[in-house]
């Protein structure tokens, strides 16, 4: 028997209650999106009750082209962040099971944002000077200091709303394997500060057409306790992840990896892992709609993304049997369509779905970790610490 988590990176659905203090009240990428397209057509996520969520919501609006199902194929819920933080890590490591209180440090939005010791010690360690130290859209700060990078052979730093310190490199001034050593050693200088990830950012072309490629990596901070995955692992039961799943969770708990760097090569993944694995946890996290929309505010390429992401769970569905699992939820919000680039704090889906059983309302989920907890259940380990199971 296999359970298949896919992280919808990103796809919120309402602001959360405590919104306000993240600065995203009146979030709602789903709704959104939809709003700025006309309306979302999404058949096989309607089927499985995502338009059947808002009415789980306090003042909860339809989602325009997605109404609910009249009985739809999988248990549908809405899950609230308890942890502080609306970033990547904190979401899937809630999901994971743990709970983030304190949250993870934010590096200030002025200029400069890092402090002036650690980056001497990065400057003086990797034998290179930085640019840049400041929040910044990452494709914003690449075309406004790619060139004098060129010329300098610099590093190109910058942080965001989340807990971040990432690293540009063109190709061609800075190569790949000397881009993620500067990046392990980034990471071991923002340890002390509990910052959330390093992340390398190559990119390639011309001033005035840069392209950043697919060779990101996400170094992130050590767990401070173990996941459902390294519980699973533990217990003998294989995790396969796919995507940057071994890079989130510090490539703990993890049996077999595959990095895609996109949603189809992803979606590929997690079809063959489902294909030819007879048992275990498949995760996998579908990035384009954070990495390629919600930060670039585009809804319409959002819009497209979950259309495609639609036709391929109309496939994939058949794949698995009776015995199997598929969990669909996200991380965090990222609404197309909100003020400044960052995430948004929202609550997100839940799509719980085994073959030839009825859906029913999951209800409002506080903690993403109830995932953790169901998985649990499904594989019949001990109890995680947090979360209330939500299979029957």
């Amino acid at each position: 028997m296999k359970a298949v988590l896919i992280i919808l990176d990103s796809v919120g659905l309402e602001a959360a209650p405590d919104a306000g203090a993240y600065g995203d009240d009146g979030a709602a990428t789903l709704r959104h999106c939809a709003e700025a397209v006309g309306s979302l057509r999404l058949p096989t996520l309607q089927t499985l009750g995502l338009g059947n969520l808002p009415a789980l919501l306090p003042g909860g609006t339809p989602i325009p082209g997605v109404p609910p199902a009249p009985q739809p194929a999988a248990g549908f819920g809405a899950m609230r962040e308890l942890s502080e933080g609306k970033d990547t890590i904190t979401g899937h490591w809630e999901i994971g099971g743990l709970l983030m209180r304190p949250g993870f440090h934010l590096f200030p939005q002025a200029t400069p944002s890092f402090p002036a010791e650690l980056v001497a010690d990065f400057a003086r360690r990797t034998g290179r000077g930085v640019l840049g130290n400041q929040a910044a859209s990452g494709t914003a700060i690449i075309e406004e200091l790619g060139p004098e990078q060129a010329r300098t052979g610099a590093w190109i730093a910058y942080t965001s709303g989340d807990s971040v310190f990432q690293l540009a490199a063109h190709n061609d001034v800075i190569p790949l394997a000397e881009l993620y050593h500067g990046c392990e050693l980034a990471r071991e200088l923002c340890n002390p500060y509990r910052v959330g990830r390093v992340i390398a950012r190559p990119f390639r072309g011309r001033p005035g057409a840069y392209v950043r490629t697919e060779d990101r990596r996400d170094y992130a901070y050590r767990p401070p306790e173990p996941t459902v995955l390294e519980h699973l692992t533990g217990a003998g039961v294989p995790v396969y992840a796919v995507g940057k799943i071994e890079d989130i969770y510090f490539h703990r708990g993890i049996t077999e990896s595959v990095h895609t760097g996109n949603n189809q090569s992803a979606q590929a993944q997690v079809a063959e892992f489902t294909r030819h694995r007879k048992d275990g946890l498949i995760i996998a996290n579908f990035i384009d709609f954070d990495m390629l929309y919600g930060h670039r505010r585009d809804a319409p390429g959002f819009a497209a993304a979950l259309a495609q992401t639609d036709d391929f769970l109309r496939a994939y569905l058949p794949l698995l049997t009776p015995d199997d699992l598929l969990l669909l939820t996200a991380d965090h919000g990222n609404d197309p369509t909100f003020r400044g680039t960052d995430h948004t704090r929202e609550f997100v889906p839940l799509l719980a779905y085994r073959p030839g059983q009825p859906g029913r309302s999951l209800g409002i989920r506080q903690g993403f970790y109830d995932v953790a907890q169901s998985l649990a259940a499904f594989f019949h380990l001990p109890p995680m610490p947090r979360g209330l199971s939500f299979l029957e």
